[in-house]
């Protein structure tokens, strides 16, 4: 007769660090360089800051200028605690290893890990200003989905890119891609990022995932929504250097009731976009609200954009700064709900999954380290239920602090 493997708590804590990193999609393709600069155990609020990249000047003749180096530091900071409670009888502890895990503690890895990818998604798609395509309109075609690339080589990011496309947009697009997905498809084995990835066109390696989030405009309103008057029509470098966003004063939304969400993307009039090259493209500069809010009785709100409108070289986002009164116009319409699709360089966002401290005081606790990930056993008991329990913790923290390496898709009209 076959004997169970004692279900000790290295081996629930093993199990279920596996079931977490077999799950995690999203996750795996952001950049997690930054990690180790976190050490040894933390708590949350540990705080790094994160250095822009510098961007060169040439000059011209042989007299010399030498630059003023300053570097943009961002903070970065592990604050976002997560995890799973489960409680048991001591009969559940007489399974065999594998149905244990896979009746109880697969569930529960499967949802931290859509919690932490949905966290991960959402902070970039936010943060990321450029949009190419229609909103509201699915991939269905190569030509859809080039879009991507090309406003990322506009914009100059180099290296390696990624798509991450809602399931809406990889089936739409598939339609009319069929040999290409069908030979880059992994089929159904392996873990997540494996059985999400569809194909490679273009240099992008292109995934499906359910965690890609839709974003809800803000109600804005029917009436012209205009720059105010008062607002900062443009800031310097030194100013915006460490958070990549500024202040501007919007004004015609509907009184009192008018709302501008995060997330919301709109261009000014007469404001075009600067790649870091210095050139100025064609279309407008798109701006992404970081800080929204309601209107007040004038119509009038002050929200926290990015980028910010930076017209002198070698930083310039933009070509020009807002004039007053320059129109305002909303990406997609308001009050309505899109899928956010990216295409993105791994860079743009930055994810840290840290070990967590061993509290005093703990009966038992173990933390485990597996591919970039620290996740925290702590085992109780209920004595009076006999109910042995444990508590499953991860600590993180998430950061777009280069958005303008990514841009959000949609299909065409």
């Amino acid at each position: 007769m076959a004997t169970n493997t004692l279900l000790t708590n290295d081996i629930i804590l093993k199990e279920a660090m596996m079931h977490l990193d077999n799950n995690l999609v999203v996750s795996k393709l952001v950049n997690r360089d930054f990690q180790s600069e976190f050490g040894g155990a933390q708590k949350a609020g540990a705080t790094i800051r994160l250095a822009r990249p510098i961007y060169g000047v040439v000059r011209s003749g042989p007299s010399m200028s030498a630059q003023d180096i300053t570097e943009g530091r961002e903070a970065f900071t592990v604050a976002t605690q997560i995890g799973a409670d489960l409680e048991f009888t001591s009969v559940d502890l007489t399974l065999s290893v594998d149905k244990f895990s896979e009746r109880i503690l697969k569930p529960q890895m499967q949802a931290i890990a859509q919690n932490l990818d949905a966290a991960v998604y959402t902070e970039l798609a936010n943060k990321t200003y450029n949009w190419v395509g229609t909103p509201g309109q699915t991939i269905n075609s190569y030509t859809d989905f080039a879009l991507a690339p090309q406003r990322l080589d506009e914009m100059a990011v180099p290296g390696k890119r990624v798509a991450v496309l809602s399931p809406a947009d990889h089936w739409g697009m598939a339609g009319s891609l069929t040999n290409i997905f069908s030979a880059g498809a992994n089929g159904a084995g392996g873990d997540a990022l494996s059985r999400g990835k569809l194909s490679t066109i273009g240099n992008v390696d292109i995934y499906m995932s359910q965690n890609v989030t839709n974003h809800t405009n803000g109600t804005w309103s029917s009436a012209s929504v205009t720059i105010a008057s008062a607002s900062t029509m443009s800031v310097t470098y030194l100013t915006a250097k460490d958070t990549w966003t500024q202040d501007i004063i919007l004004t015609g939304l509907t009184a009192s009731t008018g709302t501008v969400a995060v997330g919301d993307v709109f261009t000014i009039a007469n404001v075009y976009a600067v790649n870091p090259q210095g050139v100025v493209q064609s279309y407008l500069r798109e701006f992404t609200v970081r800080t929204g809010g309601t209107a007040s009785s004038a119509g009038v709100l002050t929200v926290t954009v990015s980028p910010p409108l930076i017209t002198a070289a070698p930083y310039a986002t933009v070509s020009a700064a807002a004039a007053s009164a320059a129109a305002v116009t909303l990406k997609g319409s308001a009050s309505t709900s899109y899928p956010q699709s990216l295409v993105f360089n791994p860079n743009a966002c930055t994810l840290a999954v840290v070990p967590m401290i061993k509290p005093q005081g703990a009966a038992w606790c173990e933390t485990r380290s597996y591919n970039g990930l620290n996740l925290r056993l702590i085992q109780g008991y209920d004595m009076a239920n006999d109910k042995p329990q444990w508590r499953f913790d991860l600590l993180y923290g998430v950061n777009a602090f280069q958005p303008w390496l990514s841009t959000r898709v949609s299909g065409t009209a």
